[in-house]
């Protein structure tokens, strides 16, 4: 059984759109691309190029991989060569053709593509950025290891990792650093659901009551 982790840098406020770059992926108005250039530092190049001494193999969106297949082949650079050589599986249904060397489509049902790629024979799976891709690995609990990279930066808009919708669920931070410039280095384990905590003894005040009460009553307001 082959792990899957996903790779990701993070604004304070969860946003992973753009980070490398103004023209990276400028979709929906985004106009911060290019957030994380002002964070580099020795140390953080040493923590990537860390994992780049491993084996692994990527696991990429479609949009993700028309970024990369239009840089990494044309750059000199430890990560270059990294995501050259490795294998790359592409969820795509809109792709022709793979131009990129060593790339393989995946144009079936995600979920069961990834459940077949996983359980085959292999090394990790490293899934970076391609966040539509990402909230449905999520969904489906298919991701074994987040790393996080979290900038001390807030933008207010942009992709997030984790966006509305997707299921509630712990996680155990098993490792933590931080850089010279103040990026932490988080890698999070899923641990399973949340505790049902409805079950958990309530004797509330009258004034606690009334409180509640009047909540109930200002979220009907608002509601449409």
């Amino acid at each position: 059984m082959r792990k899957i982790i996903a790779l990701n840098h993070v604004t304070l406020d969860g946003v992973i759109q753009s980070g490398g770059g103004p023209h990276e992926d400028p979709s929906g108005g985004f106009t911060q691309g290019g957030w994380s250039i002002p964070f580099r530092s020795e140390d953080a190049g040493k923590a990537v190029l860390e994992i780049m001494s491993r084996e692994f193999d990527l696991l990429l969106g479609r949009r993700t991989y028309e970024i990369w297949a239009t840089f990494w082949p044309y750059a000199n650079h430890p990560v270059a060569n990294a995501f050259n050589k490795t294998a790359k599986y592409v969820v795509t249904k809109s792709l022709g053709s793979l131009d990129w060397e060593n790339s393989h489509g995946l144009g079936g049902d995600v979920v069961d593509e990834i459940r077949r790629l996983k359980a085959s024979q292999g090394p990790e799976l490293h899934i970076w950025g391609s966040s539509e891709l990402l909230q449905t690995l999520i969904a489906a609990q298919l991701i074994d290891e987040f790393r996080v990279w979290v900038y001390p930066v807030v933008l207010g808009k942009g992709k997030r990792l984790f966006k509305e919708g997707v299921p509630a669920f712990g996680l155990a931070l098993v490792e933590s650093r931080s850089t010279s410039k103040g990026v932490l280095l988080n890698t999070y384990r899923p641990v399973g659901p949340l505790p049902d905590m409805s079950a958990q003894p309530d004797n509330p005040s009258d004034a606690e009551l009334a409180r509640r009460q009047k909540l109930a009553e200002e979220d009907k307001t608002v509601s449409p």
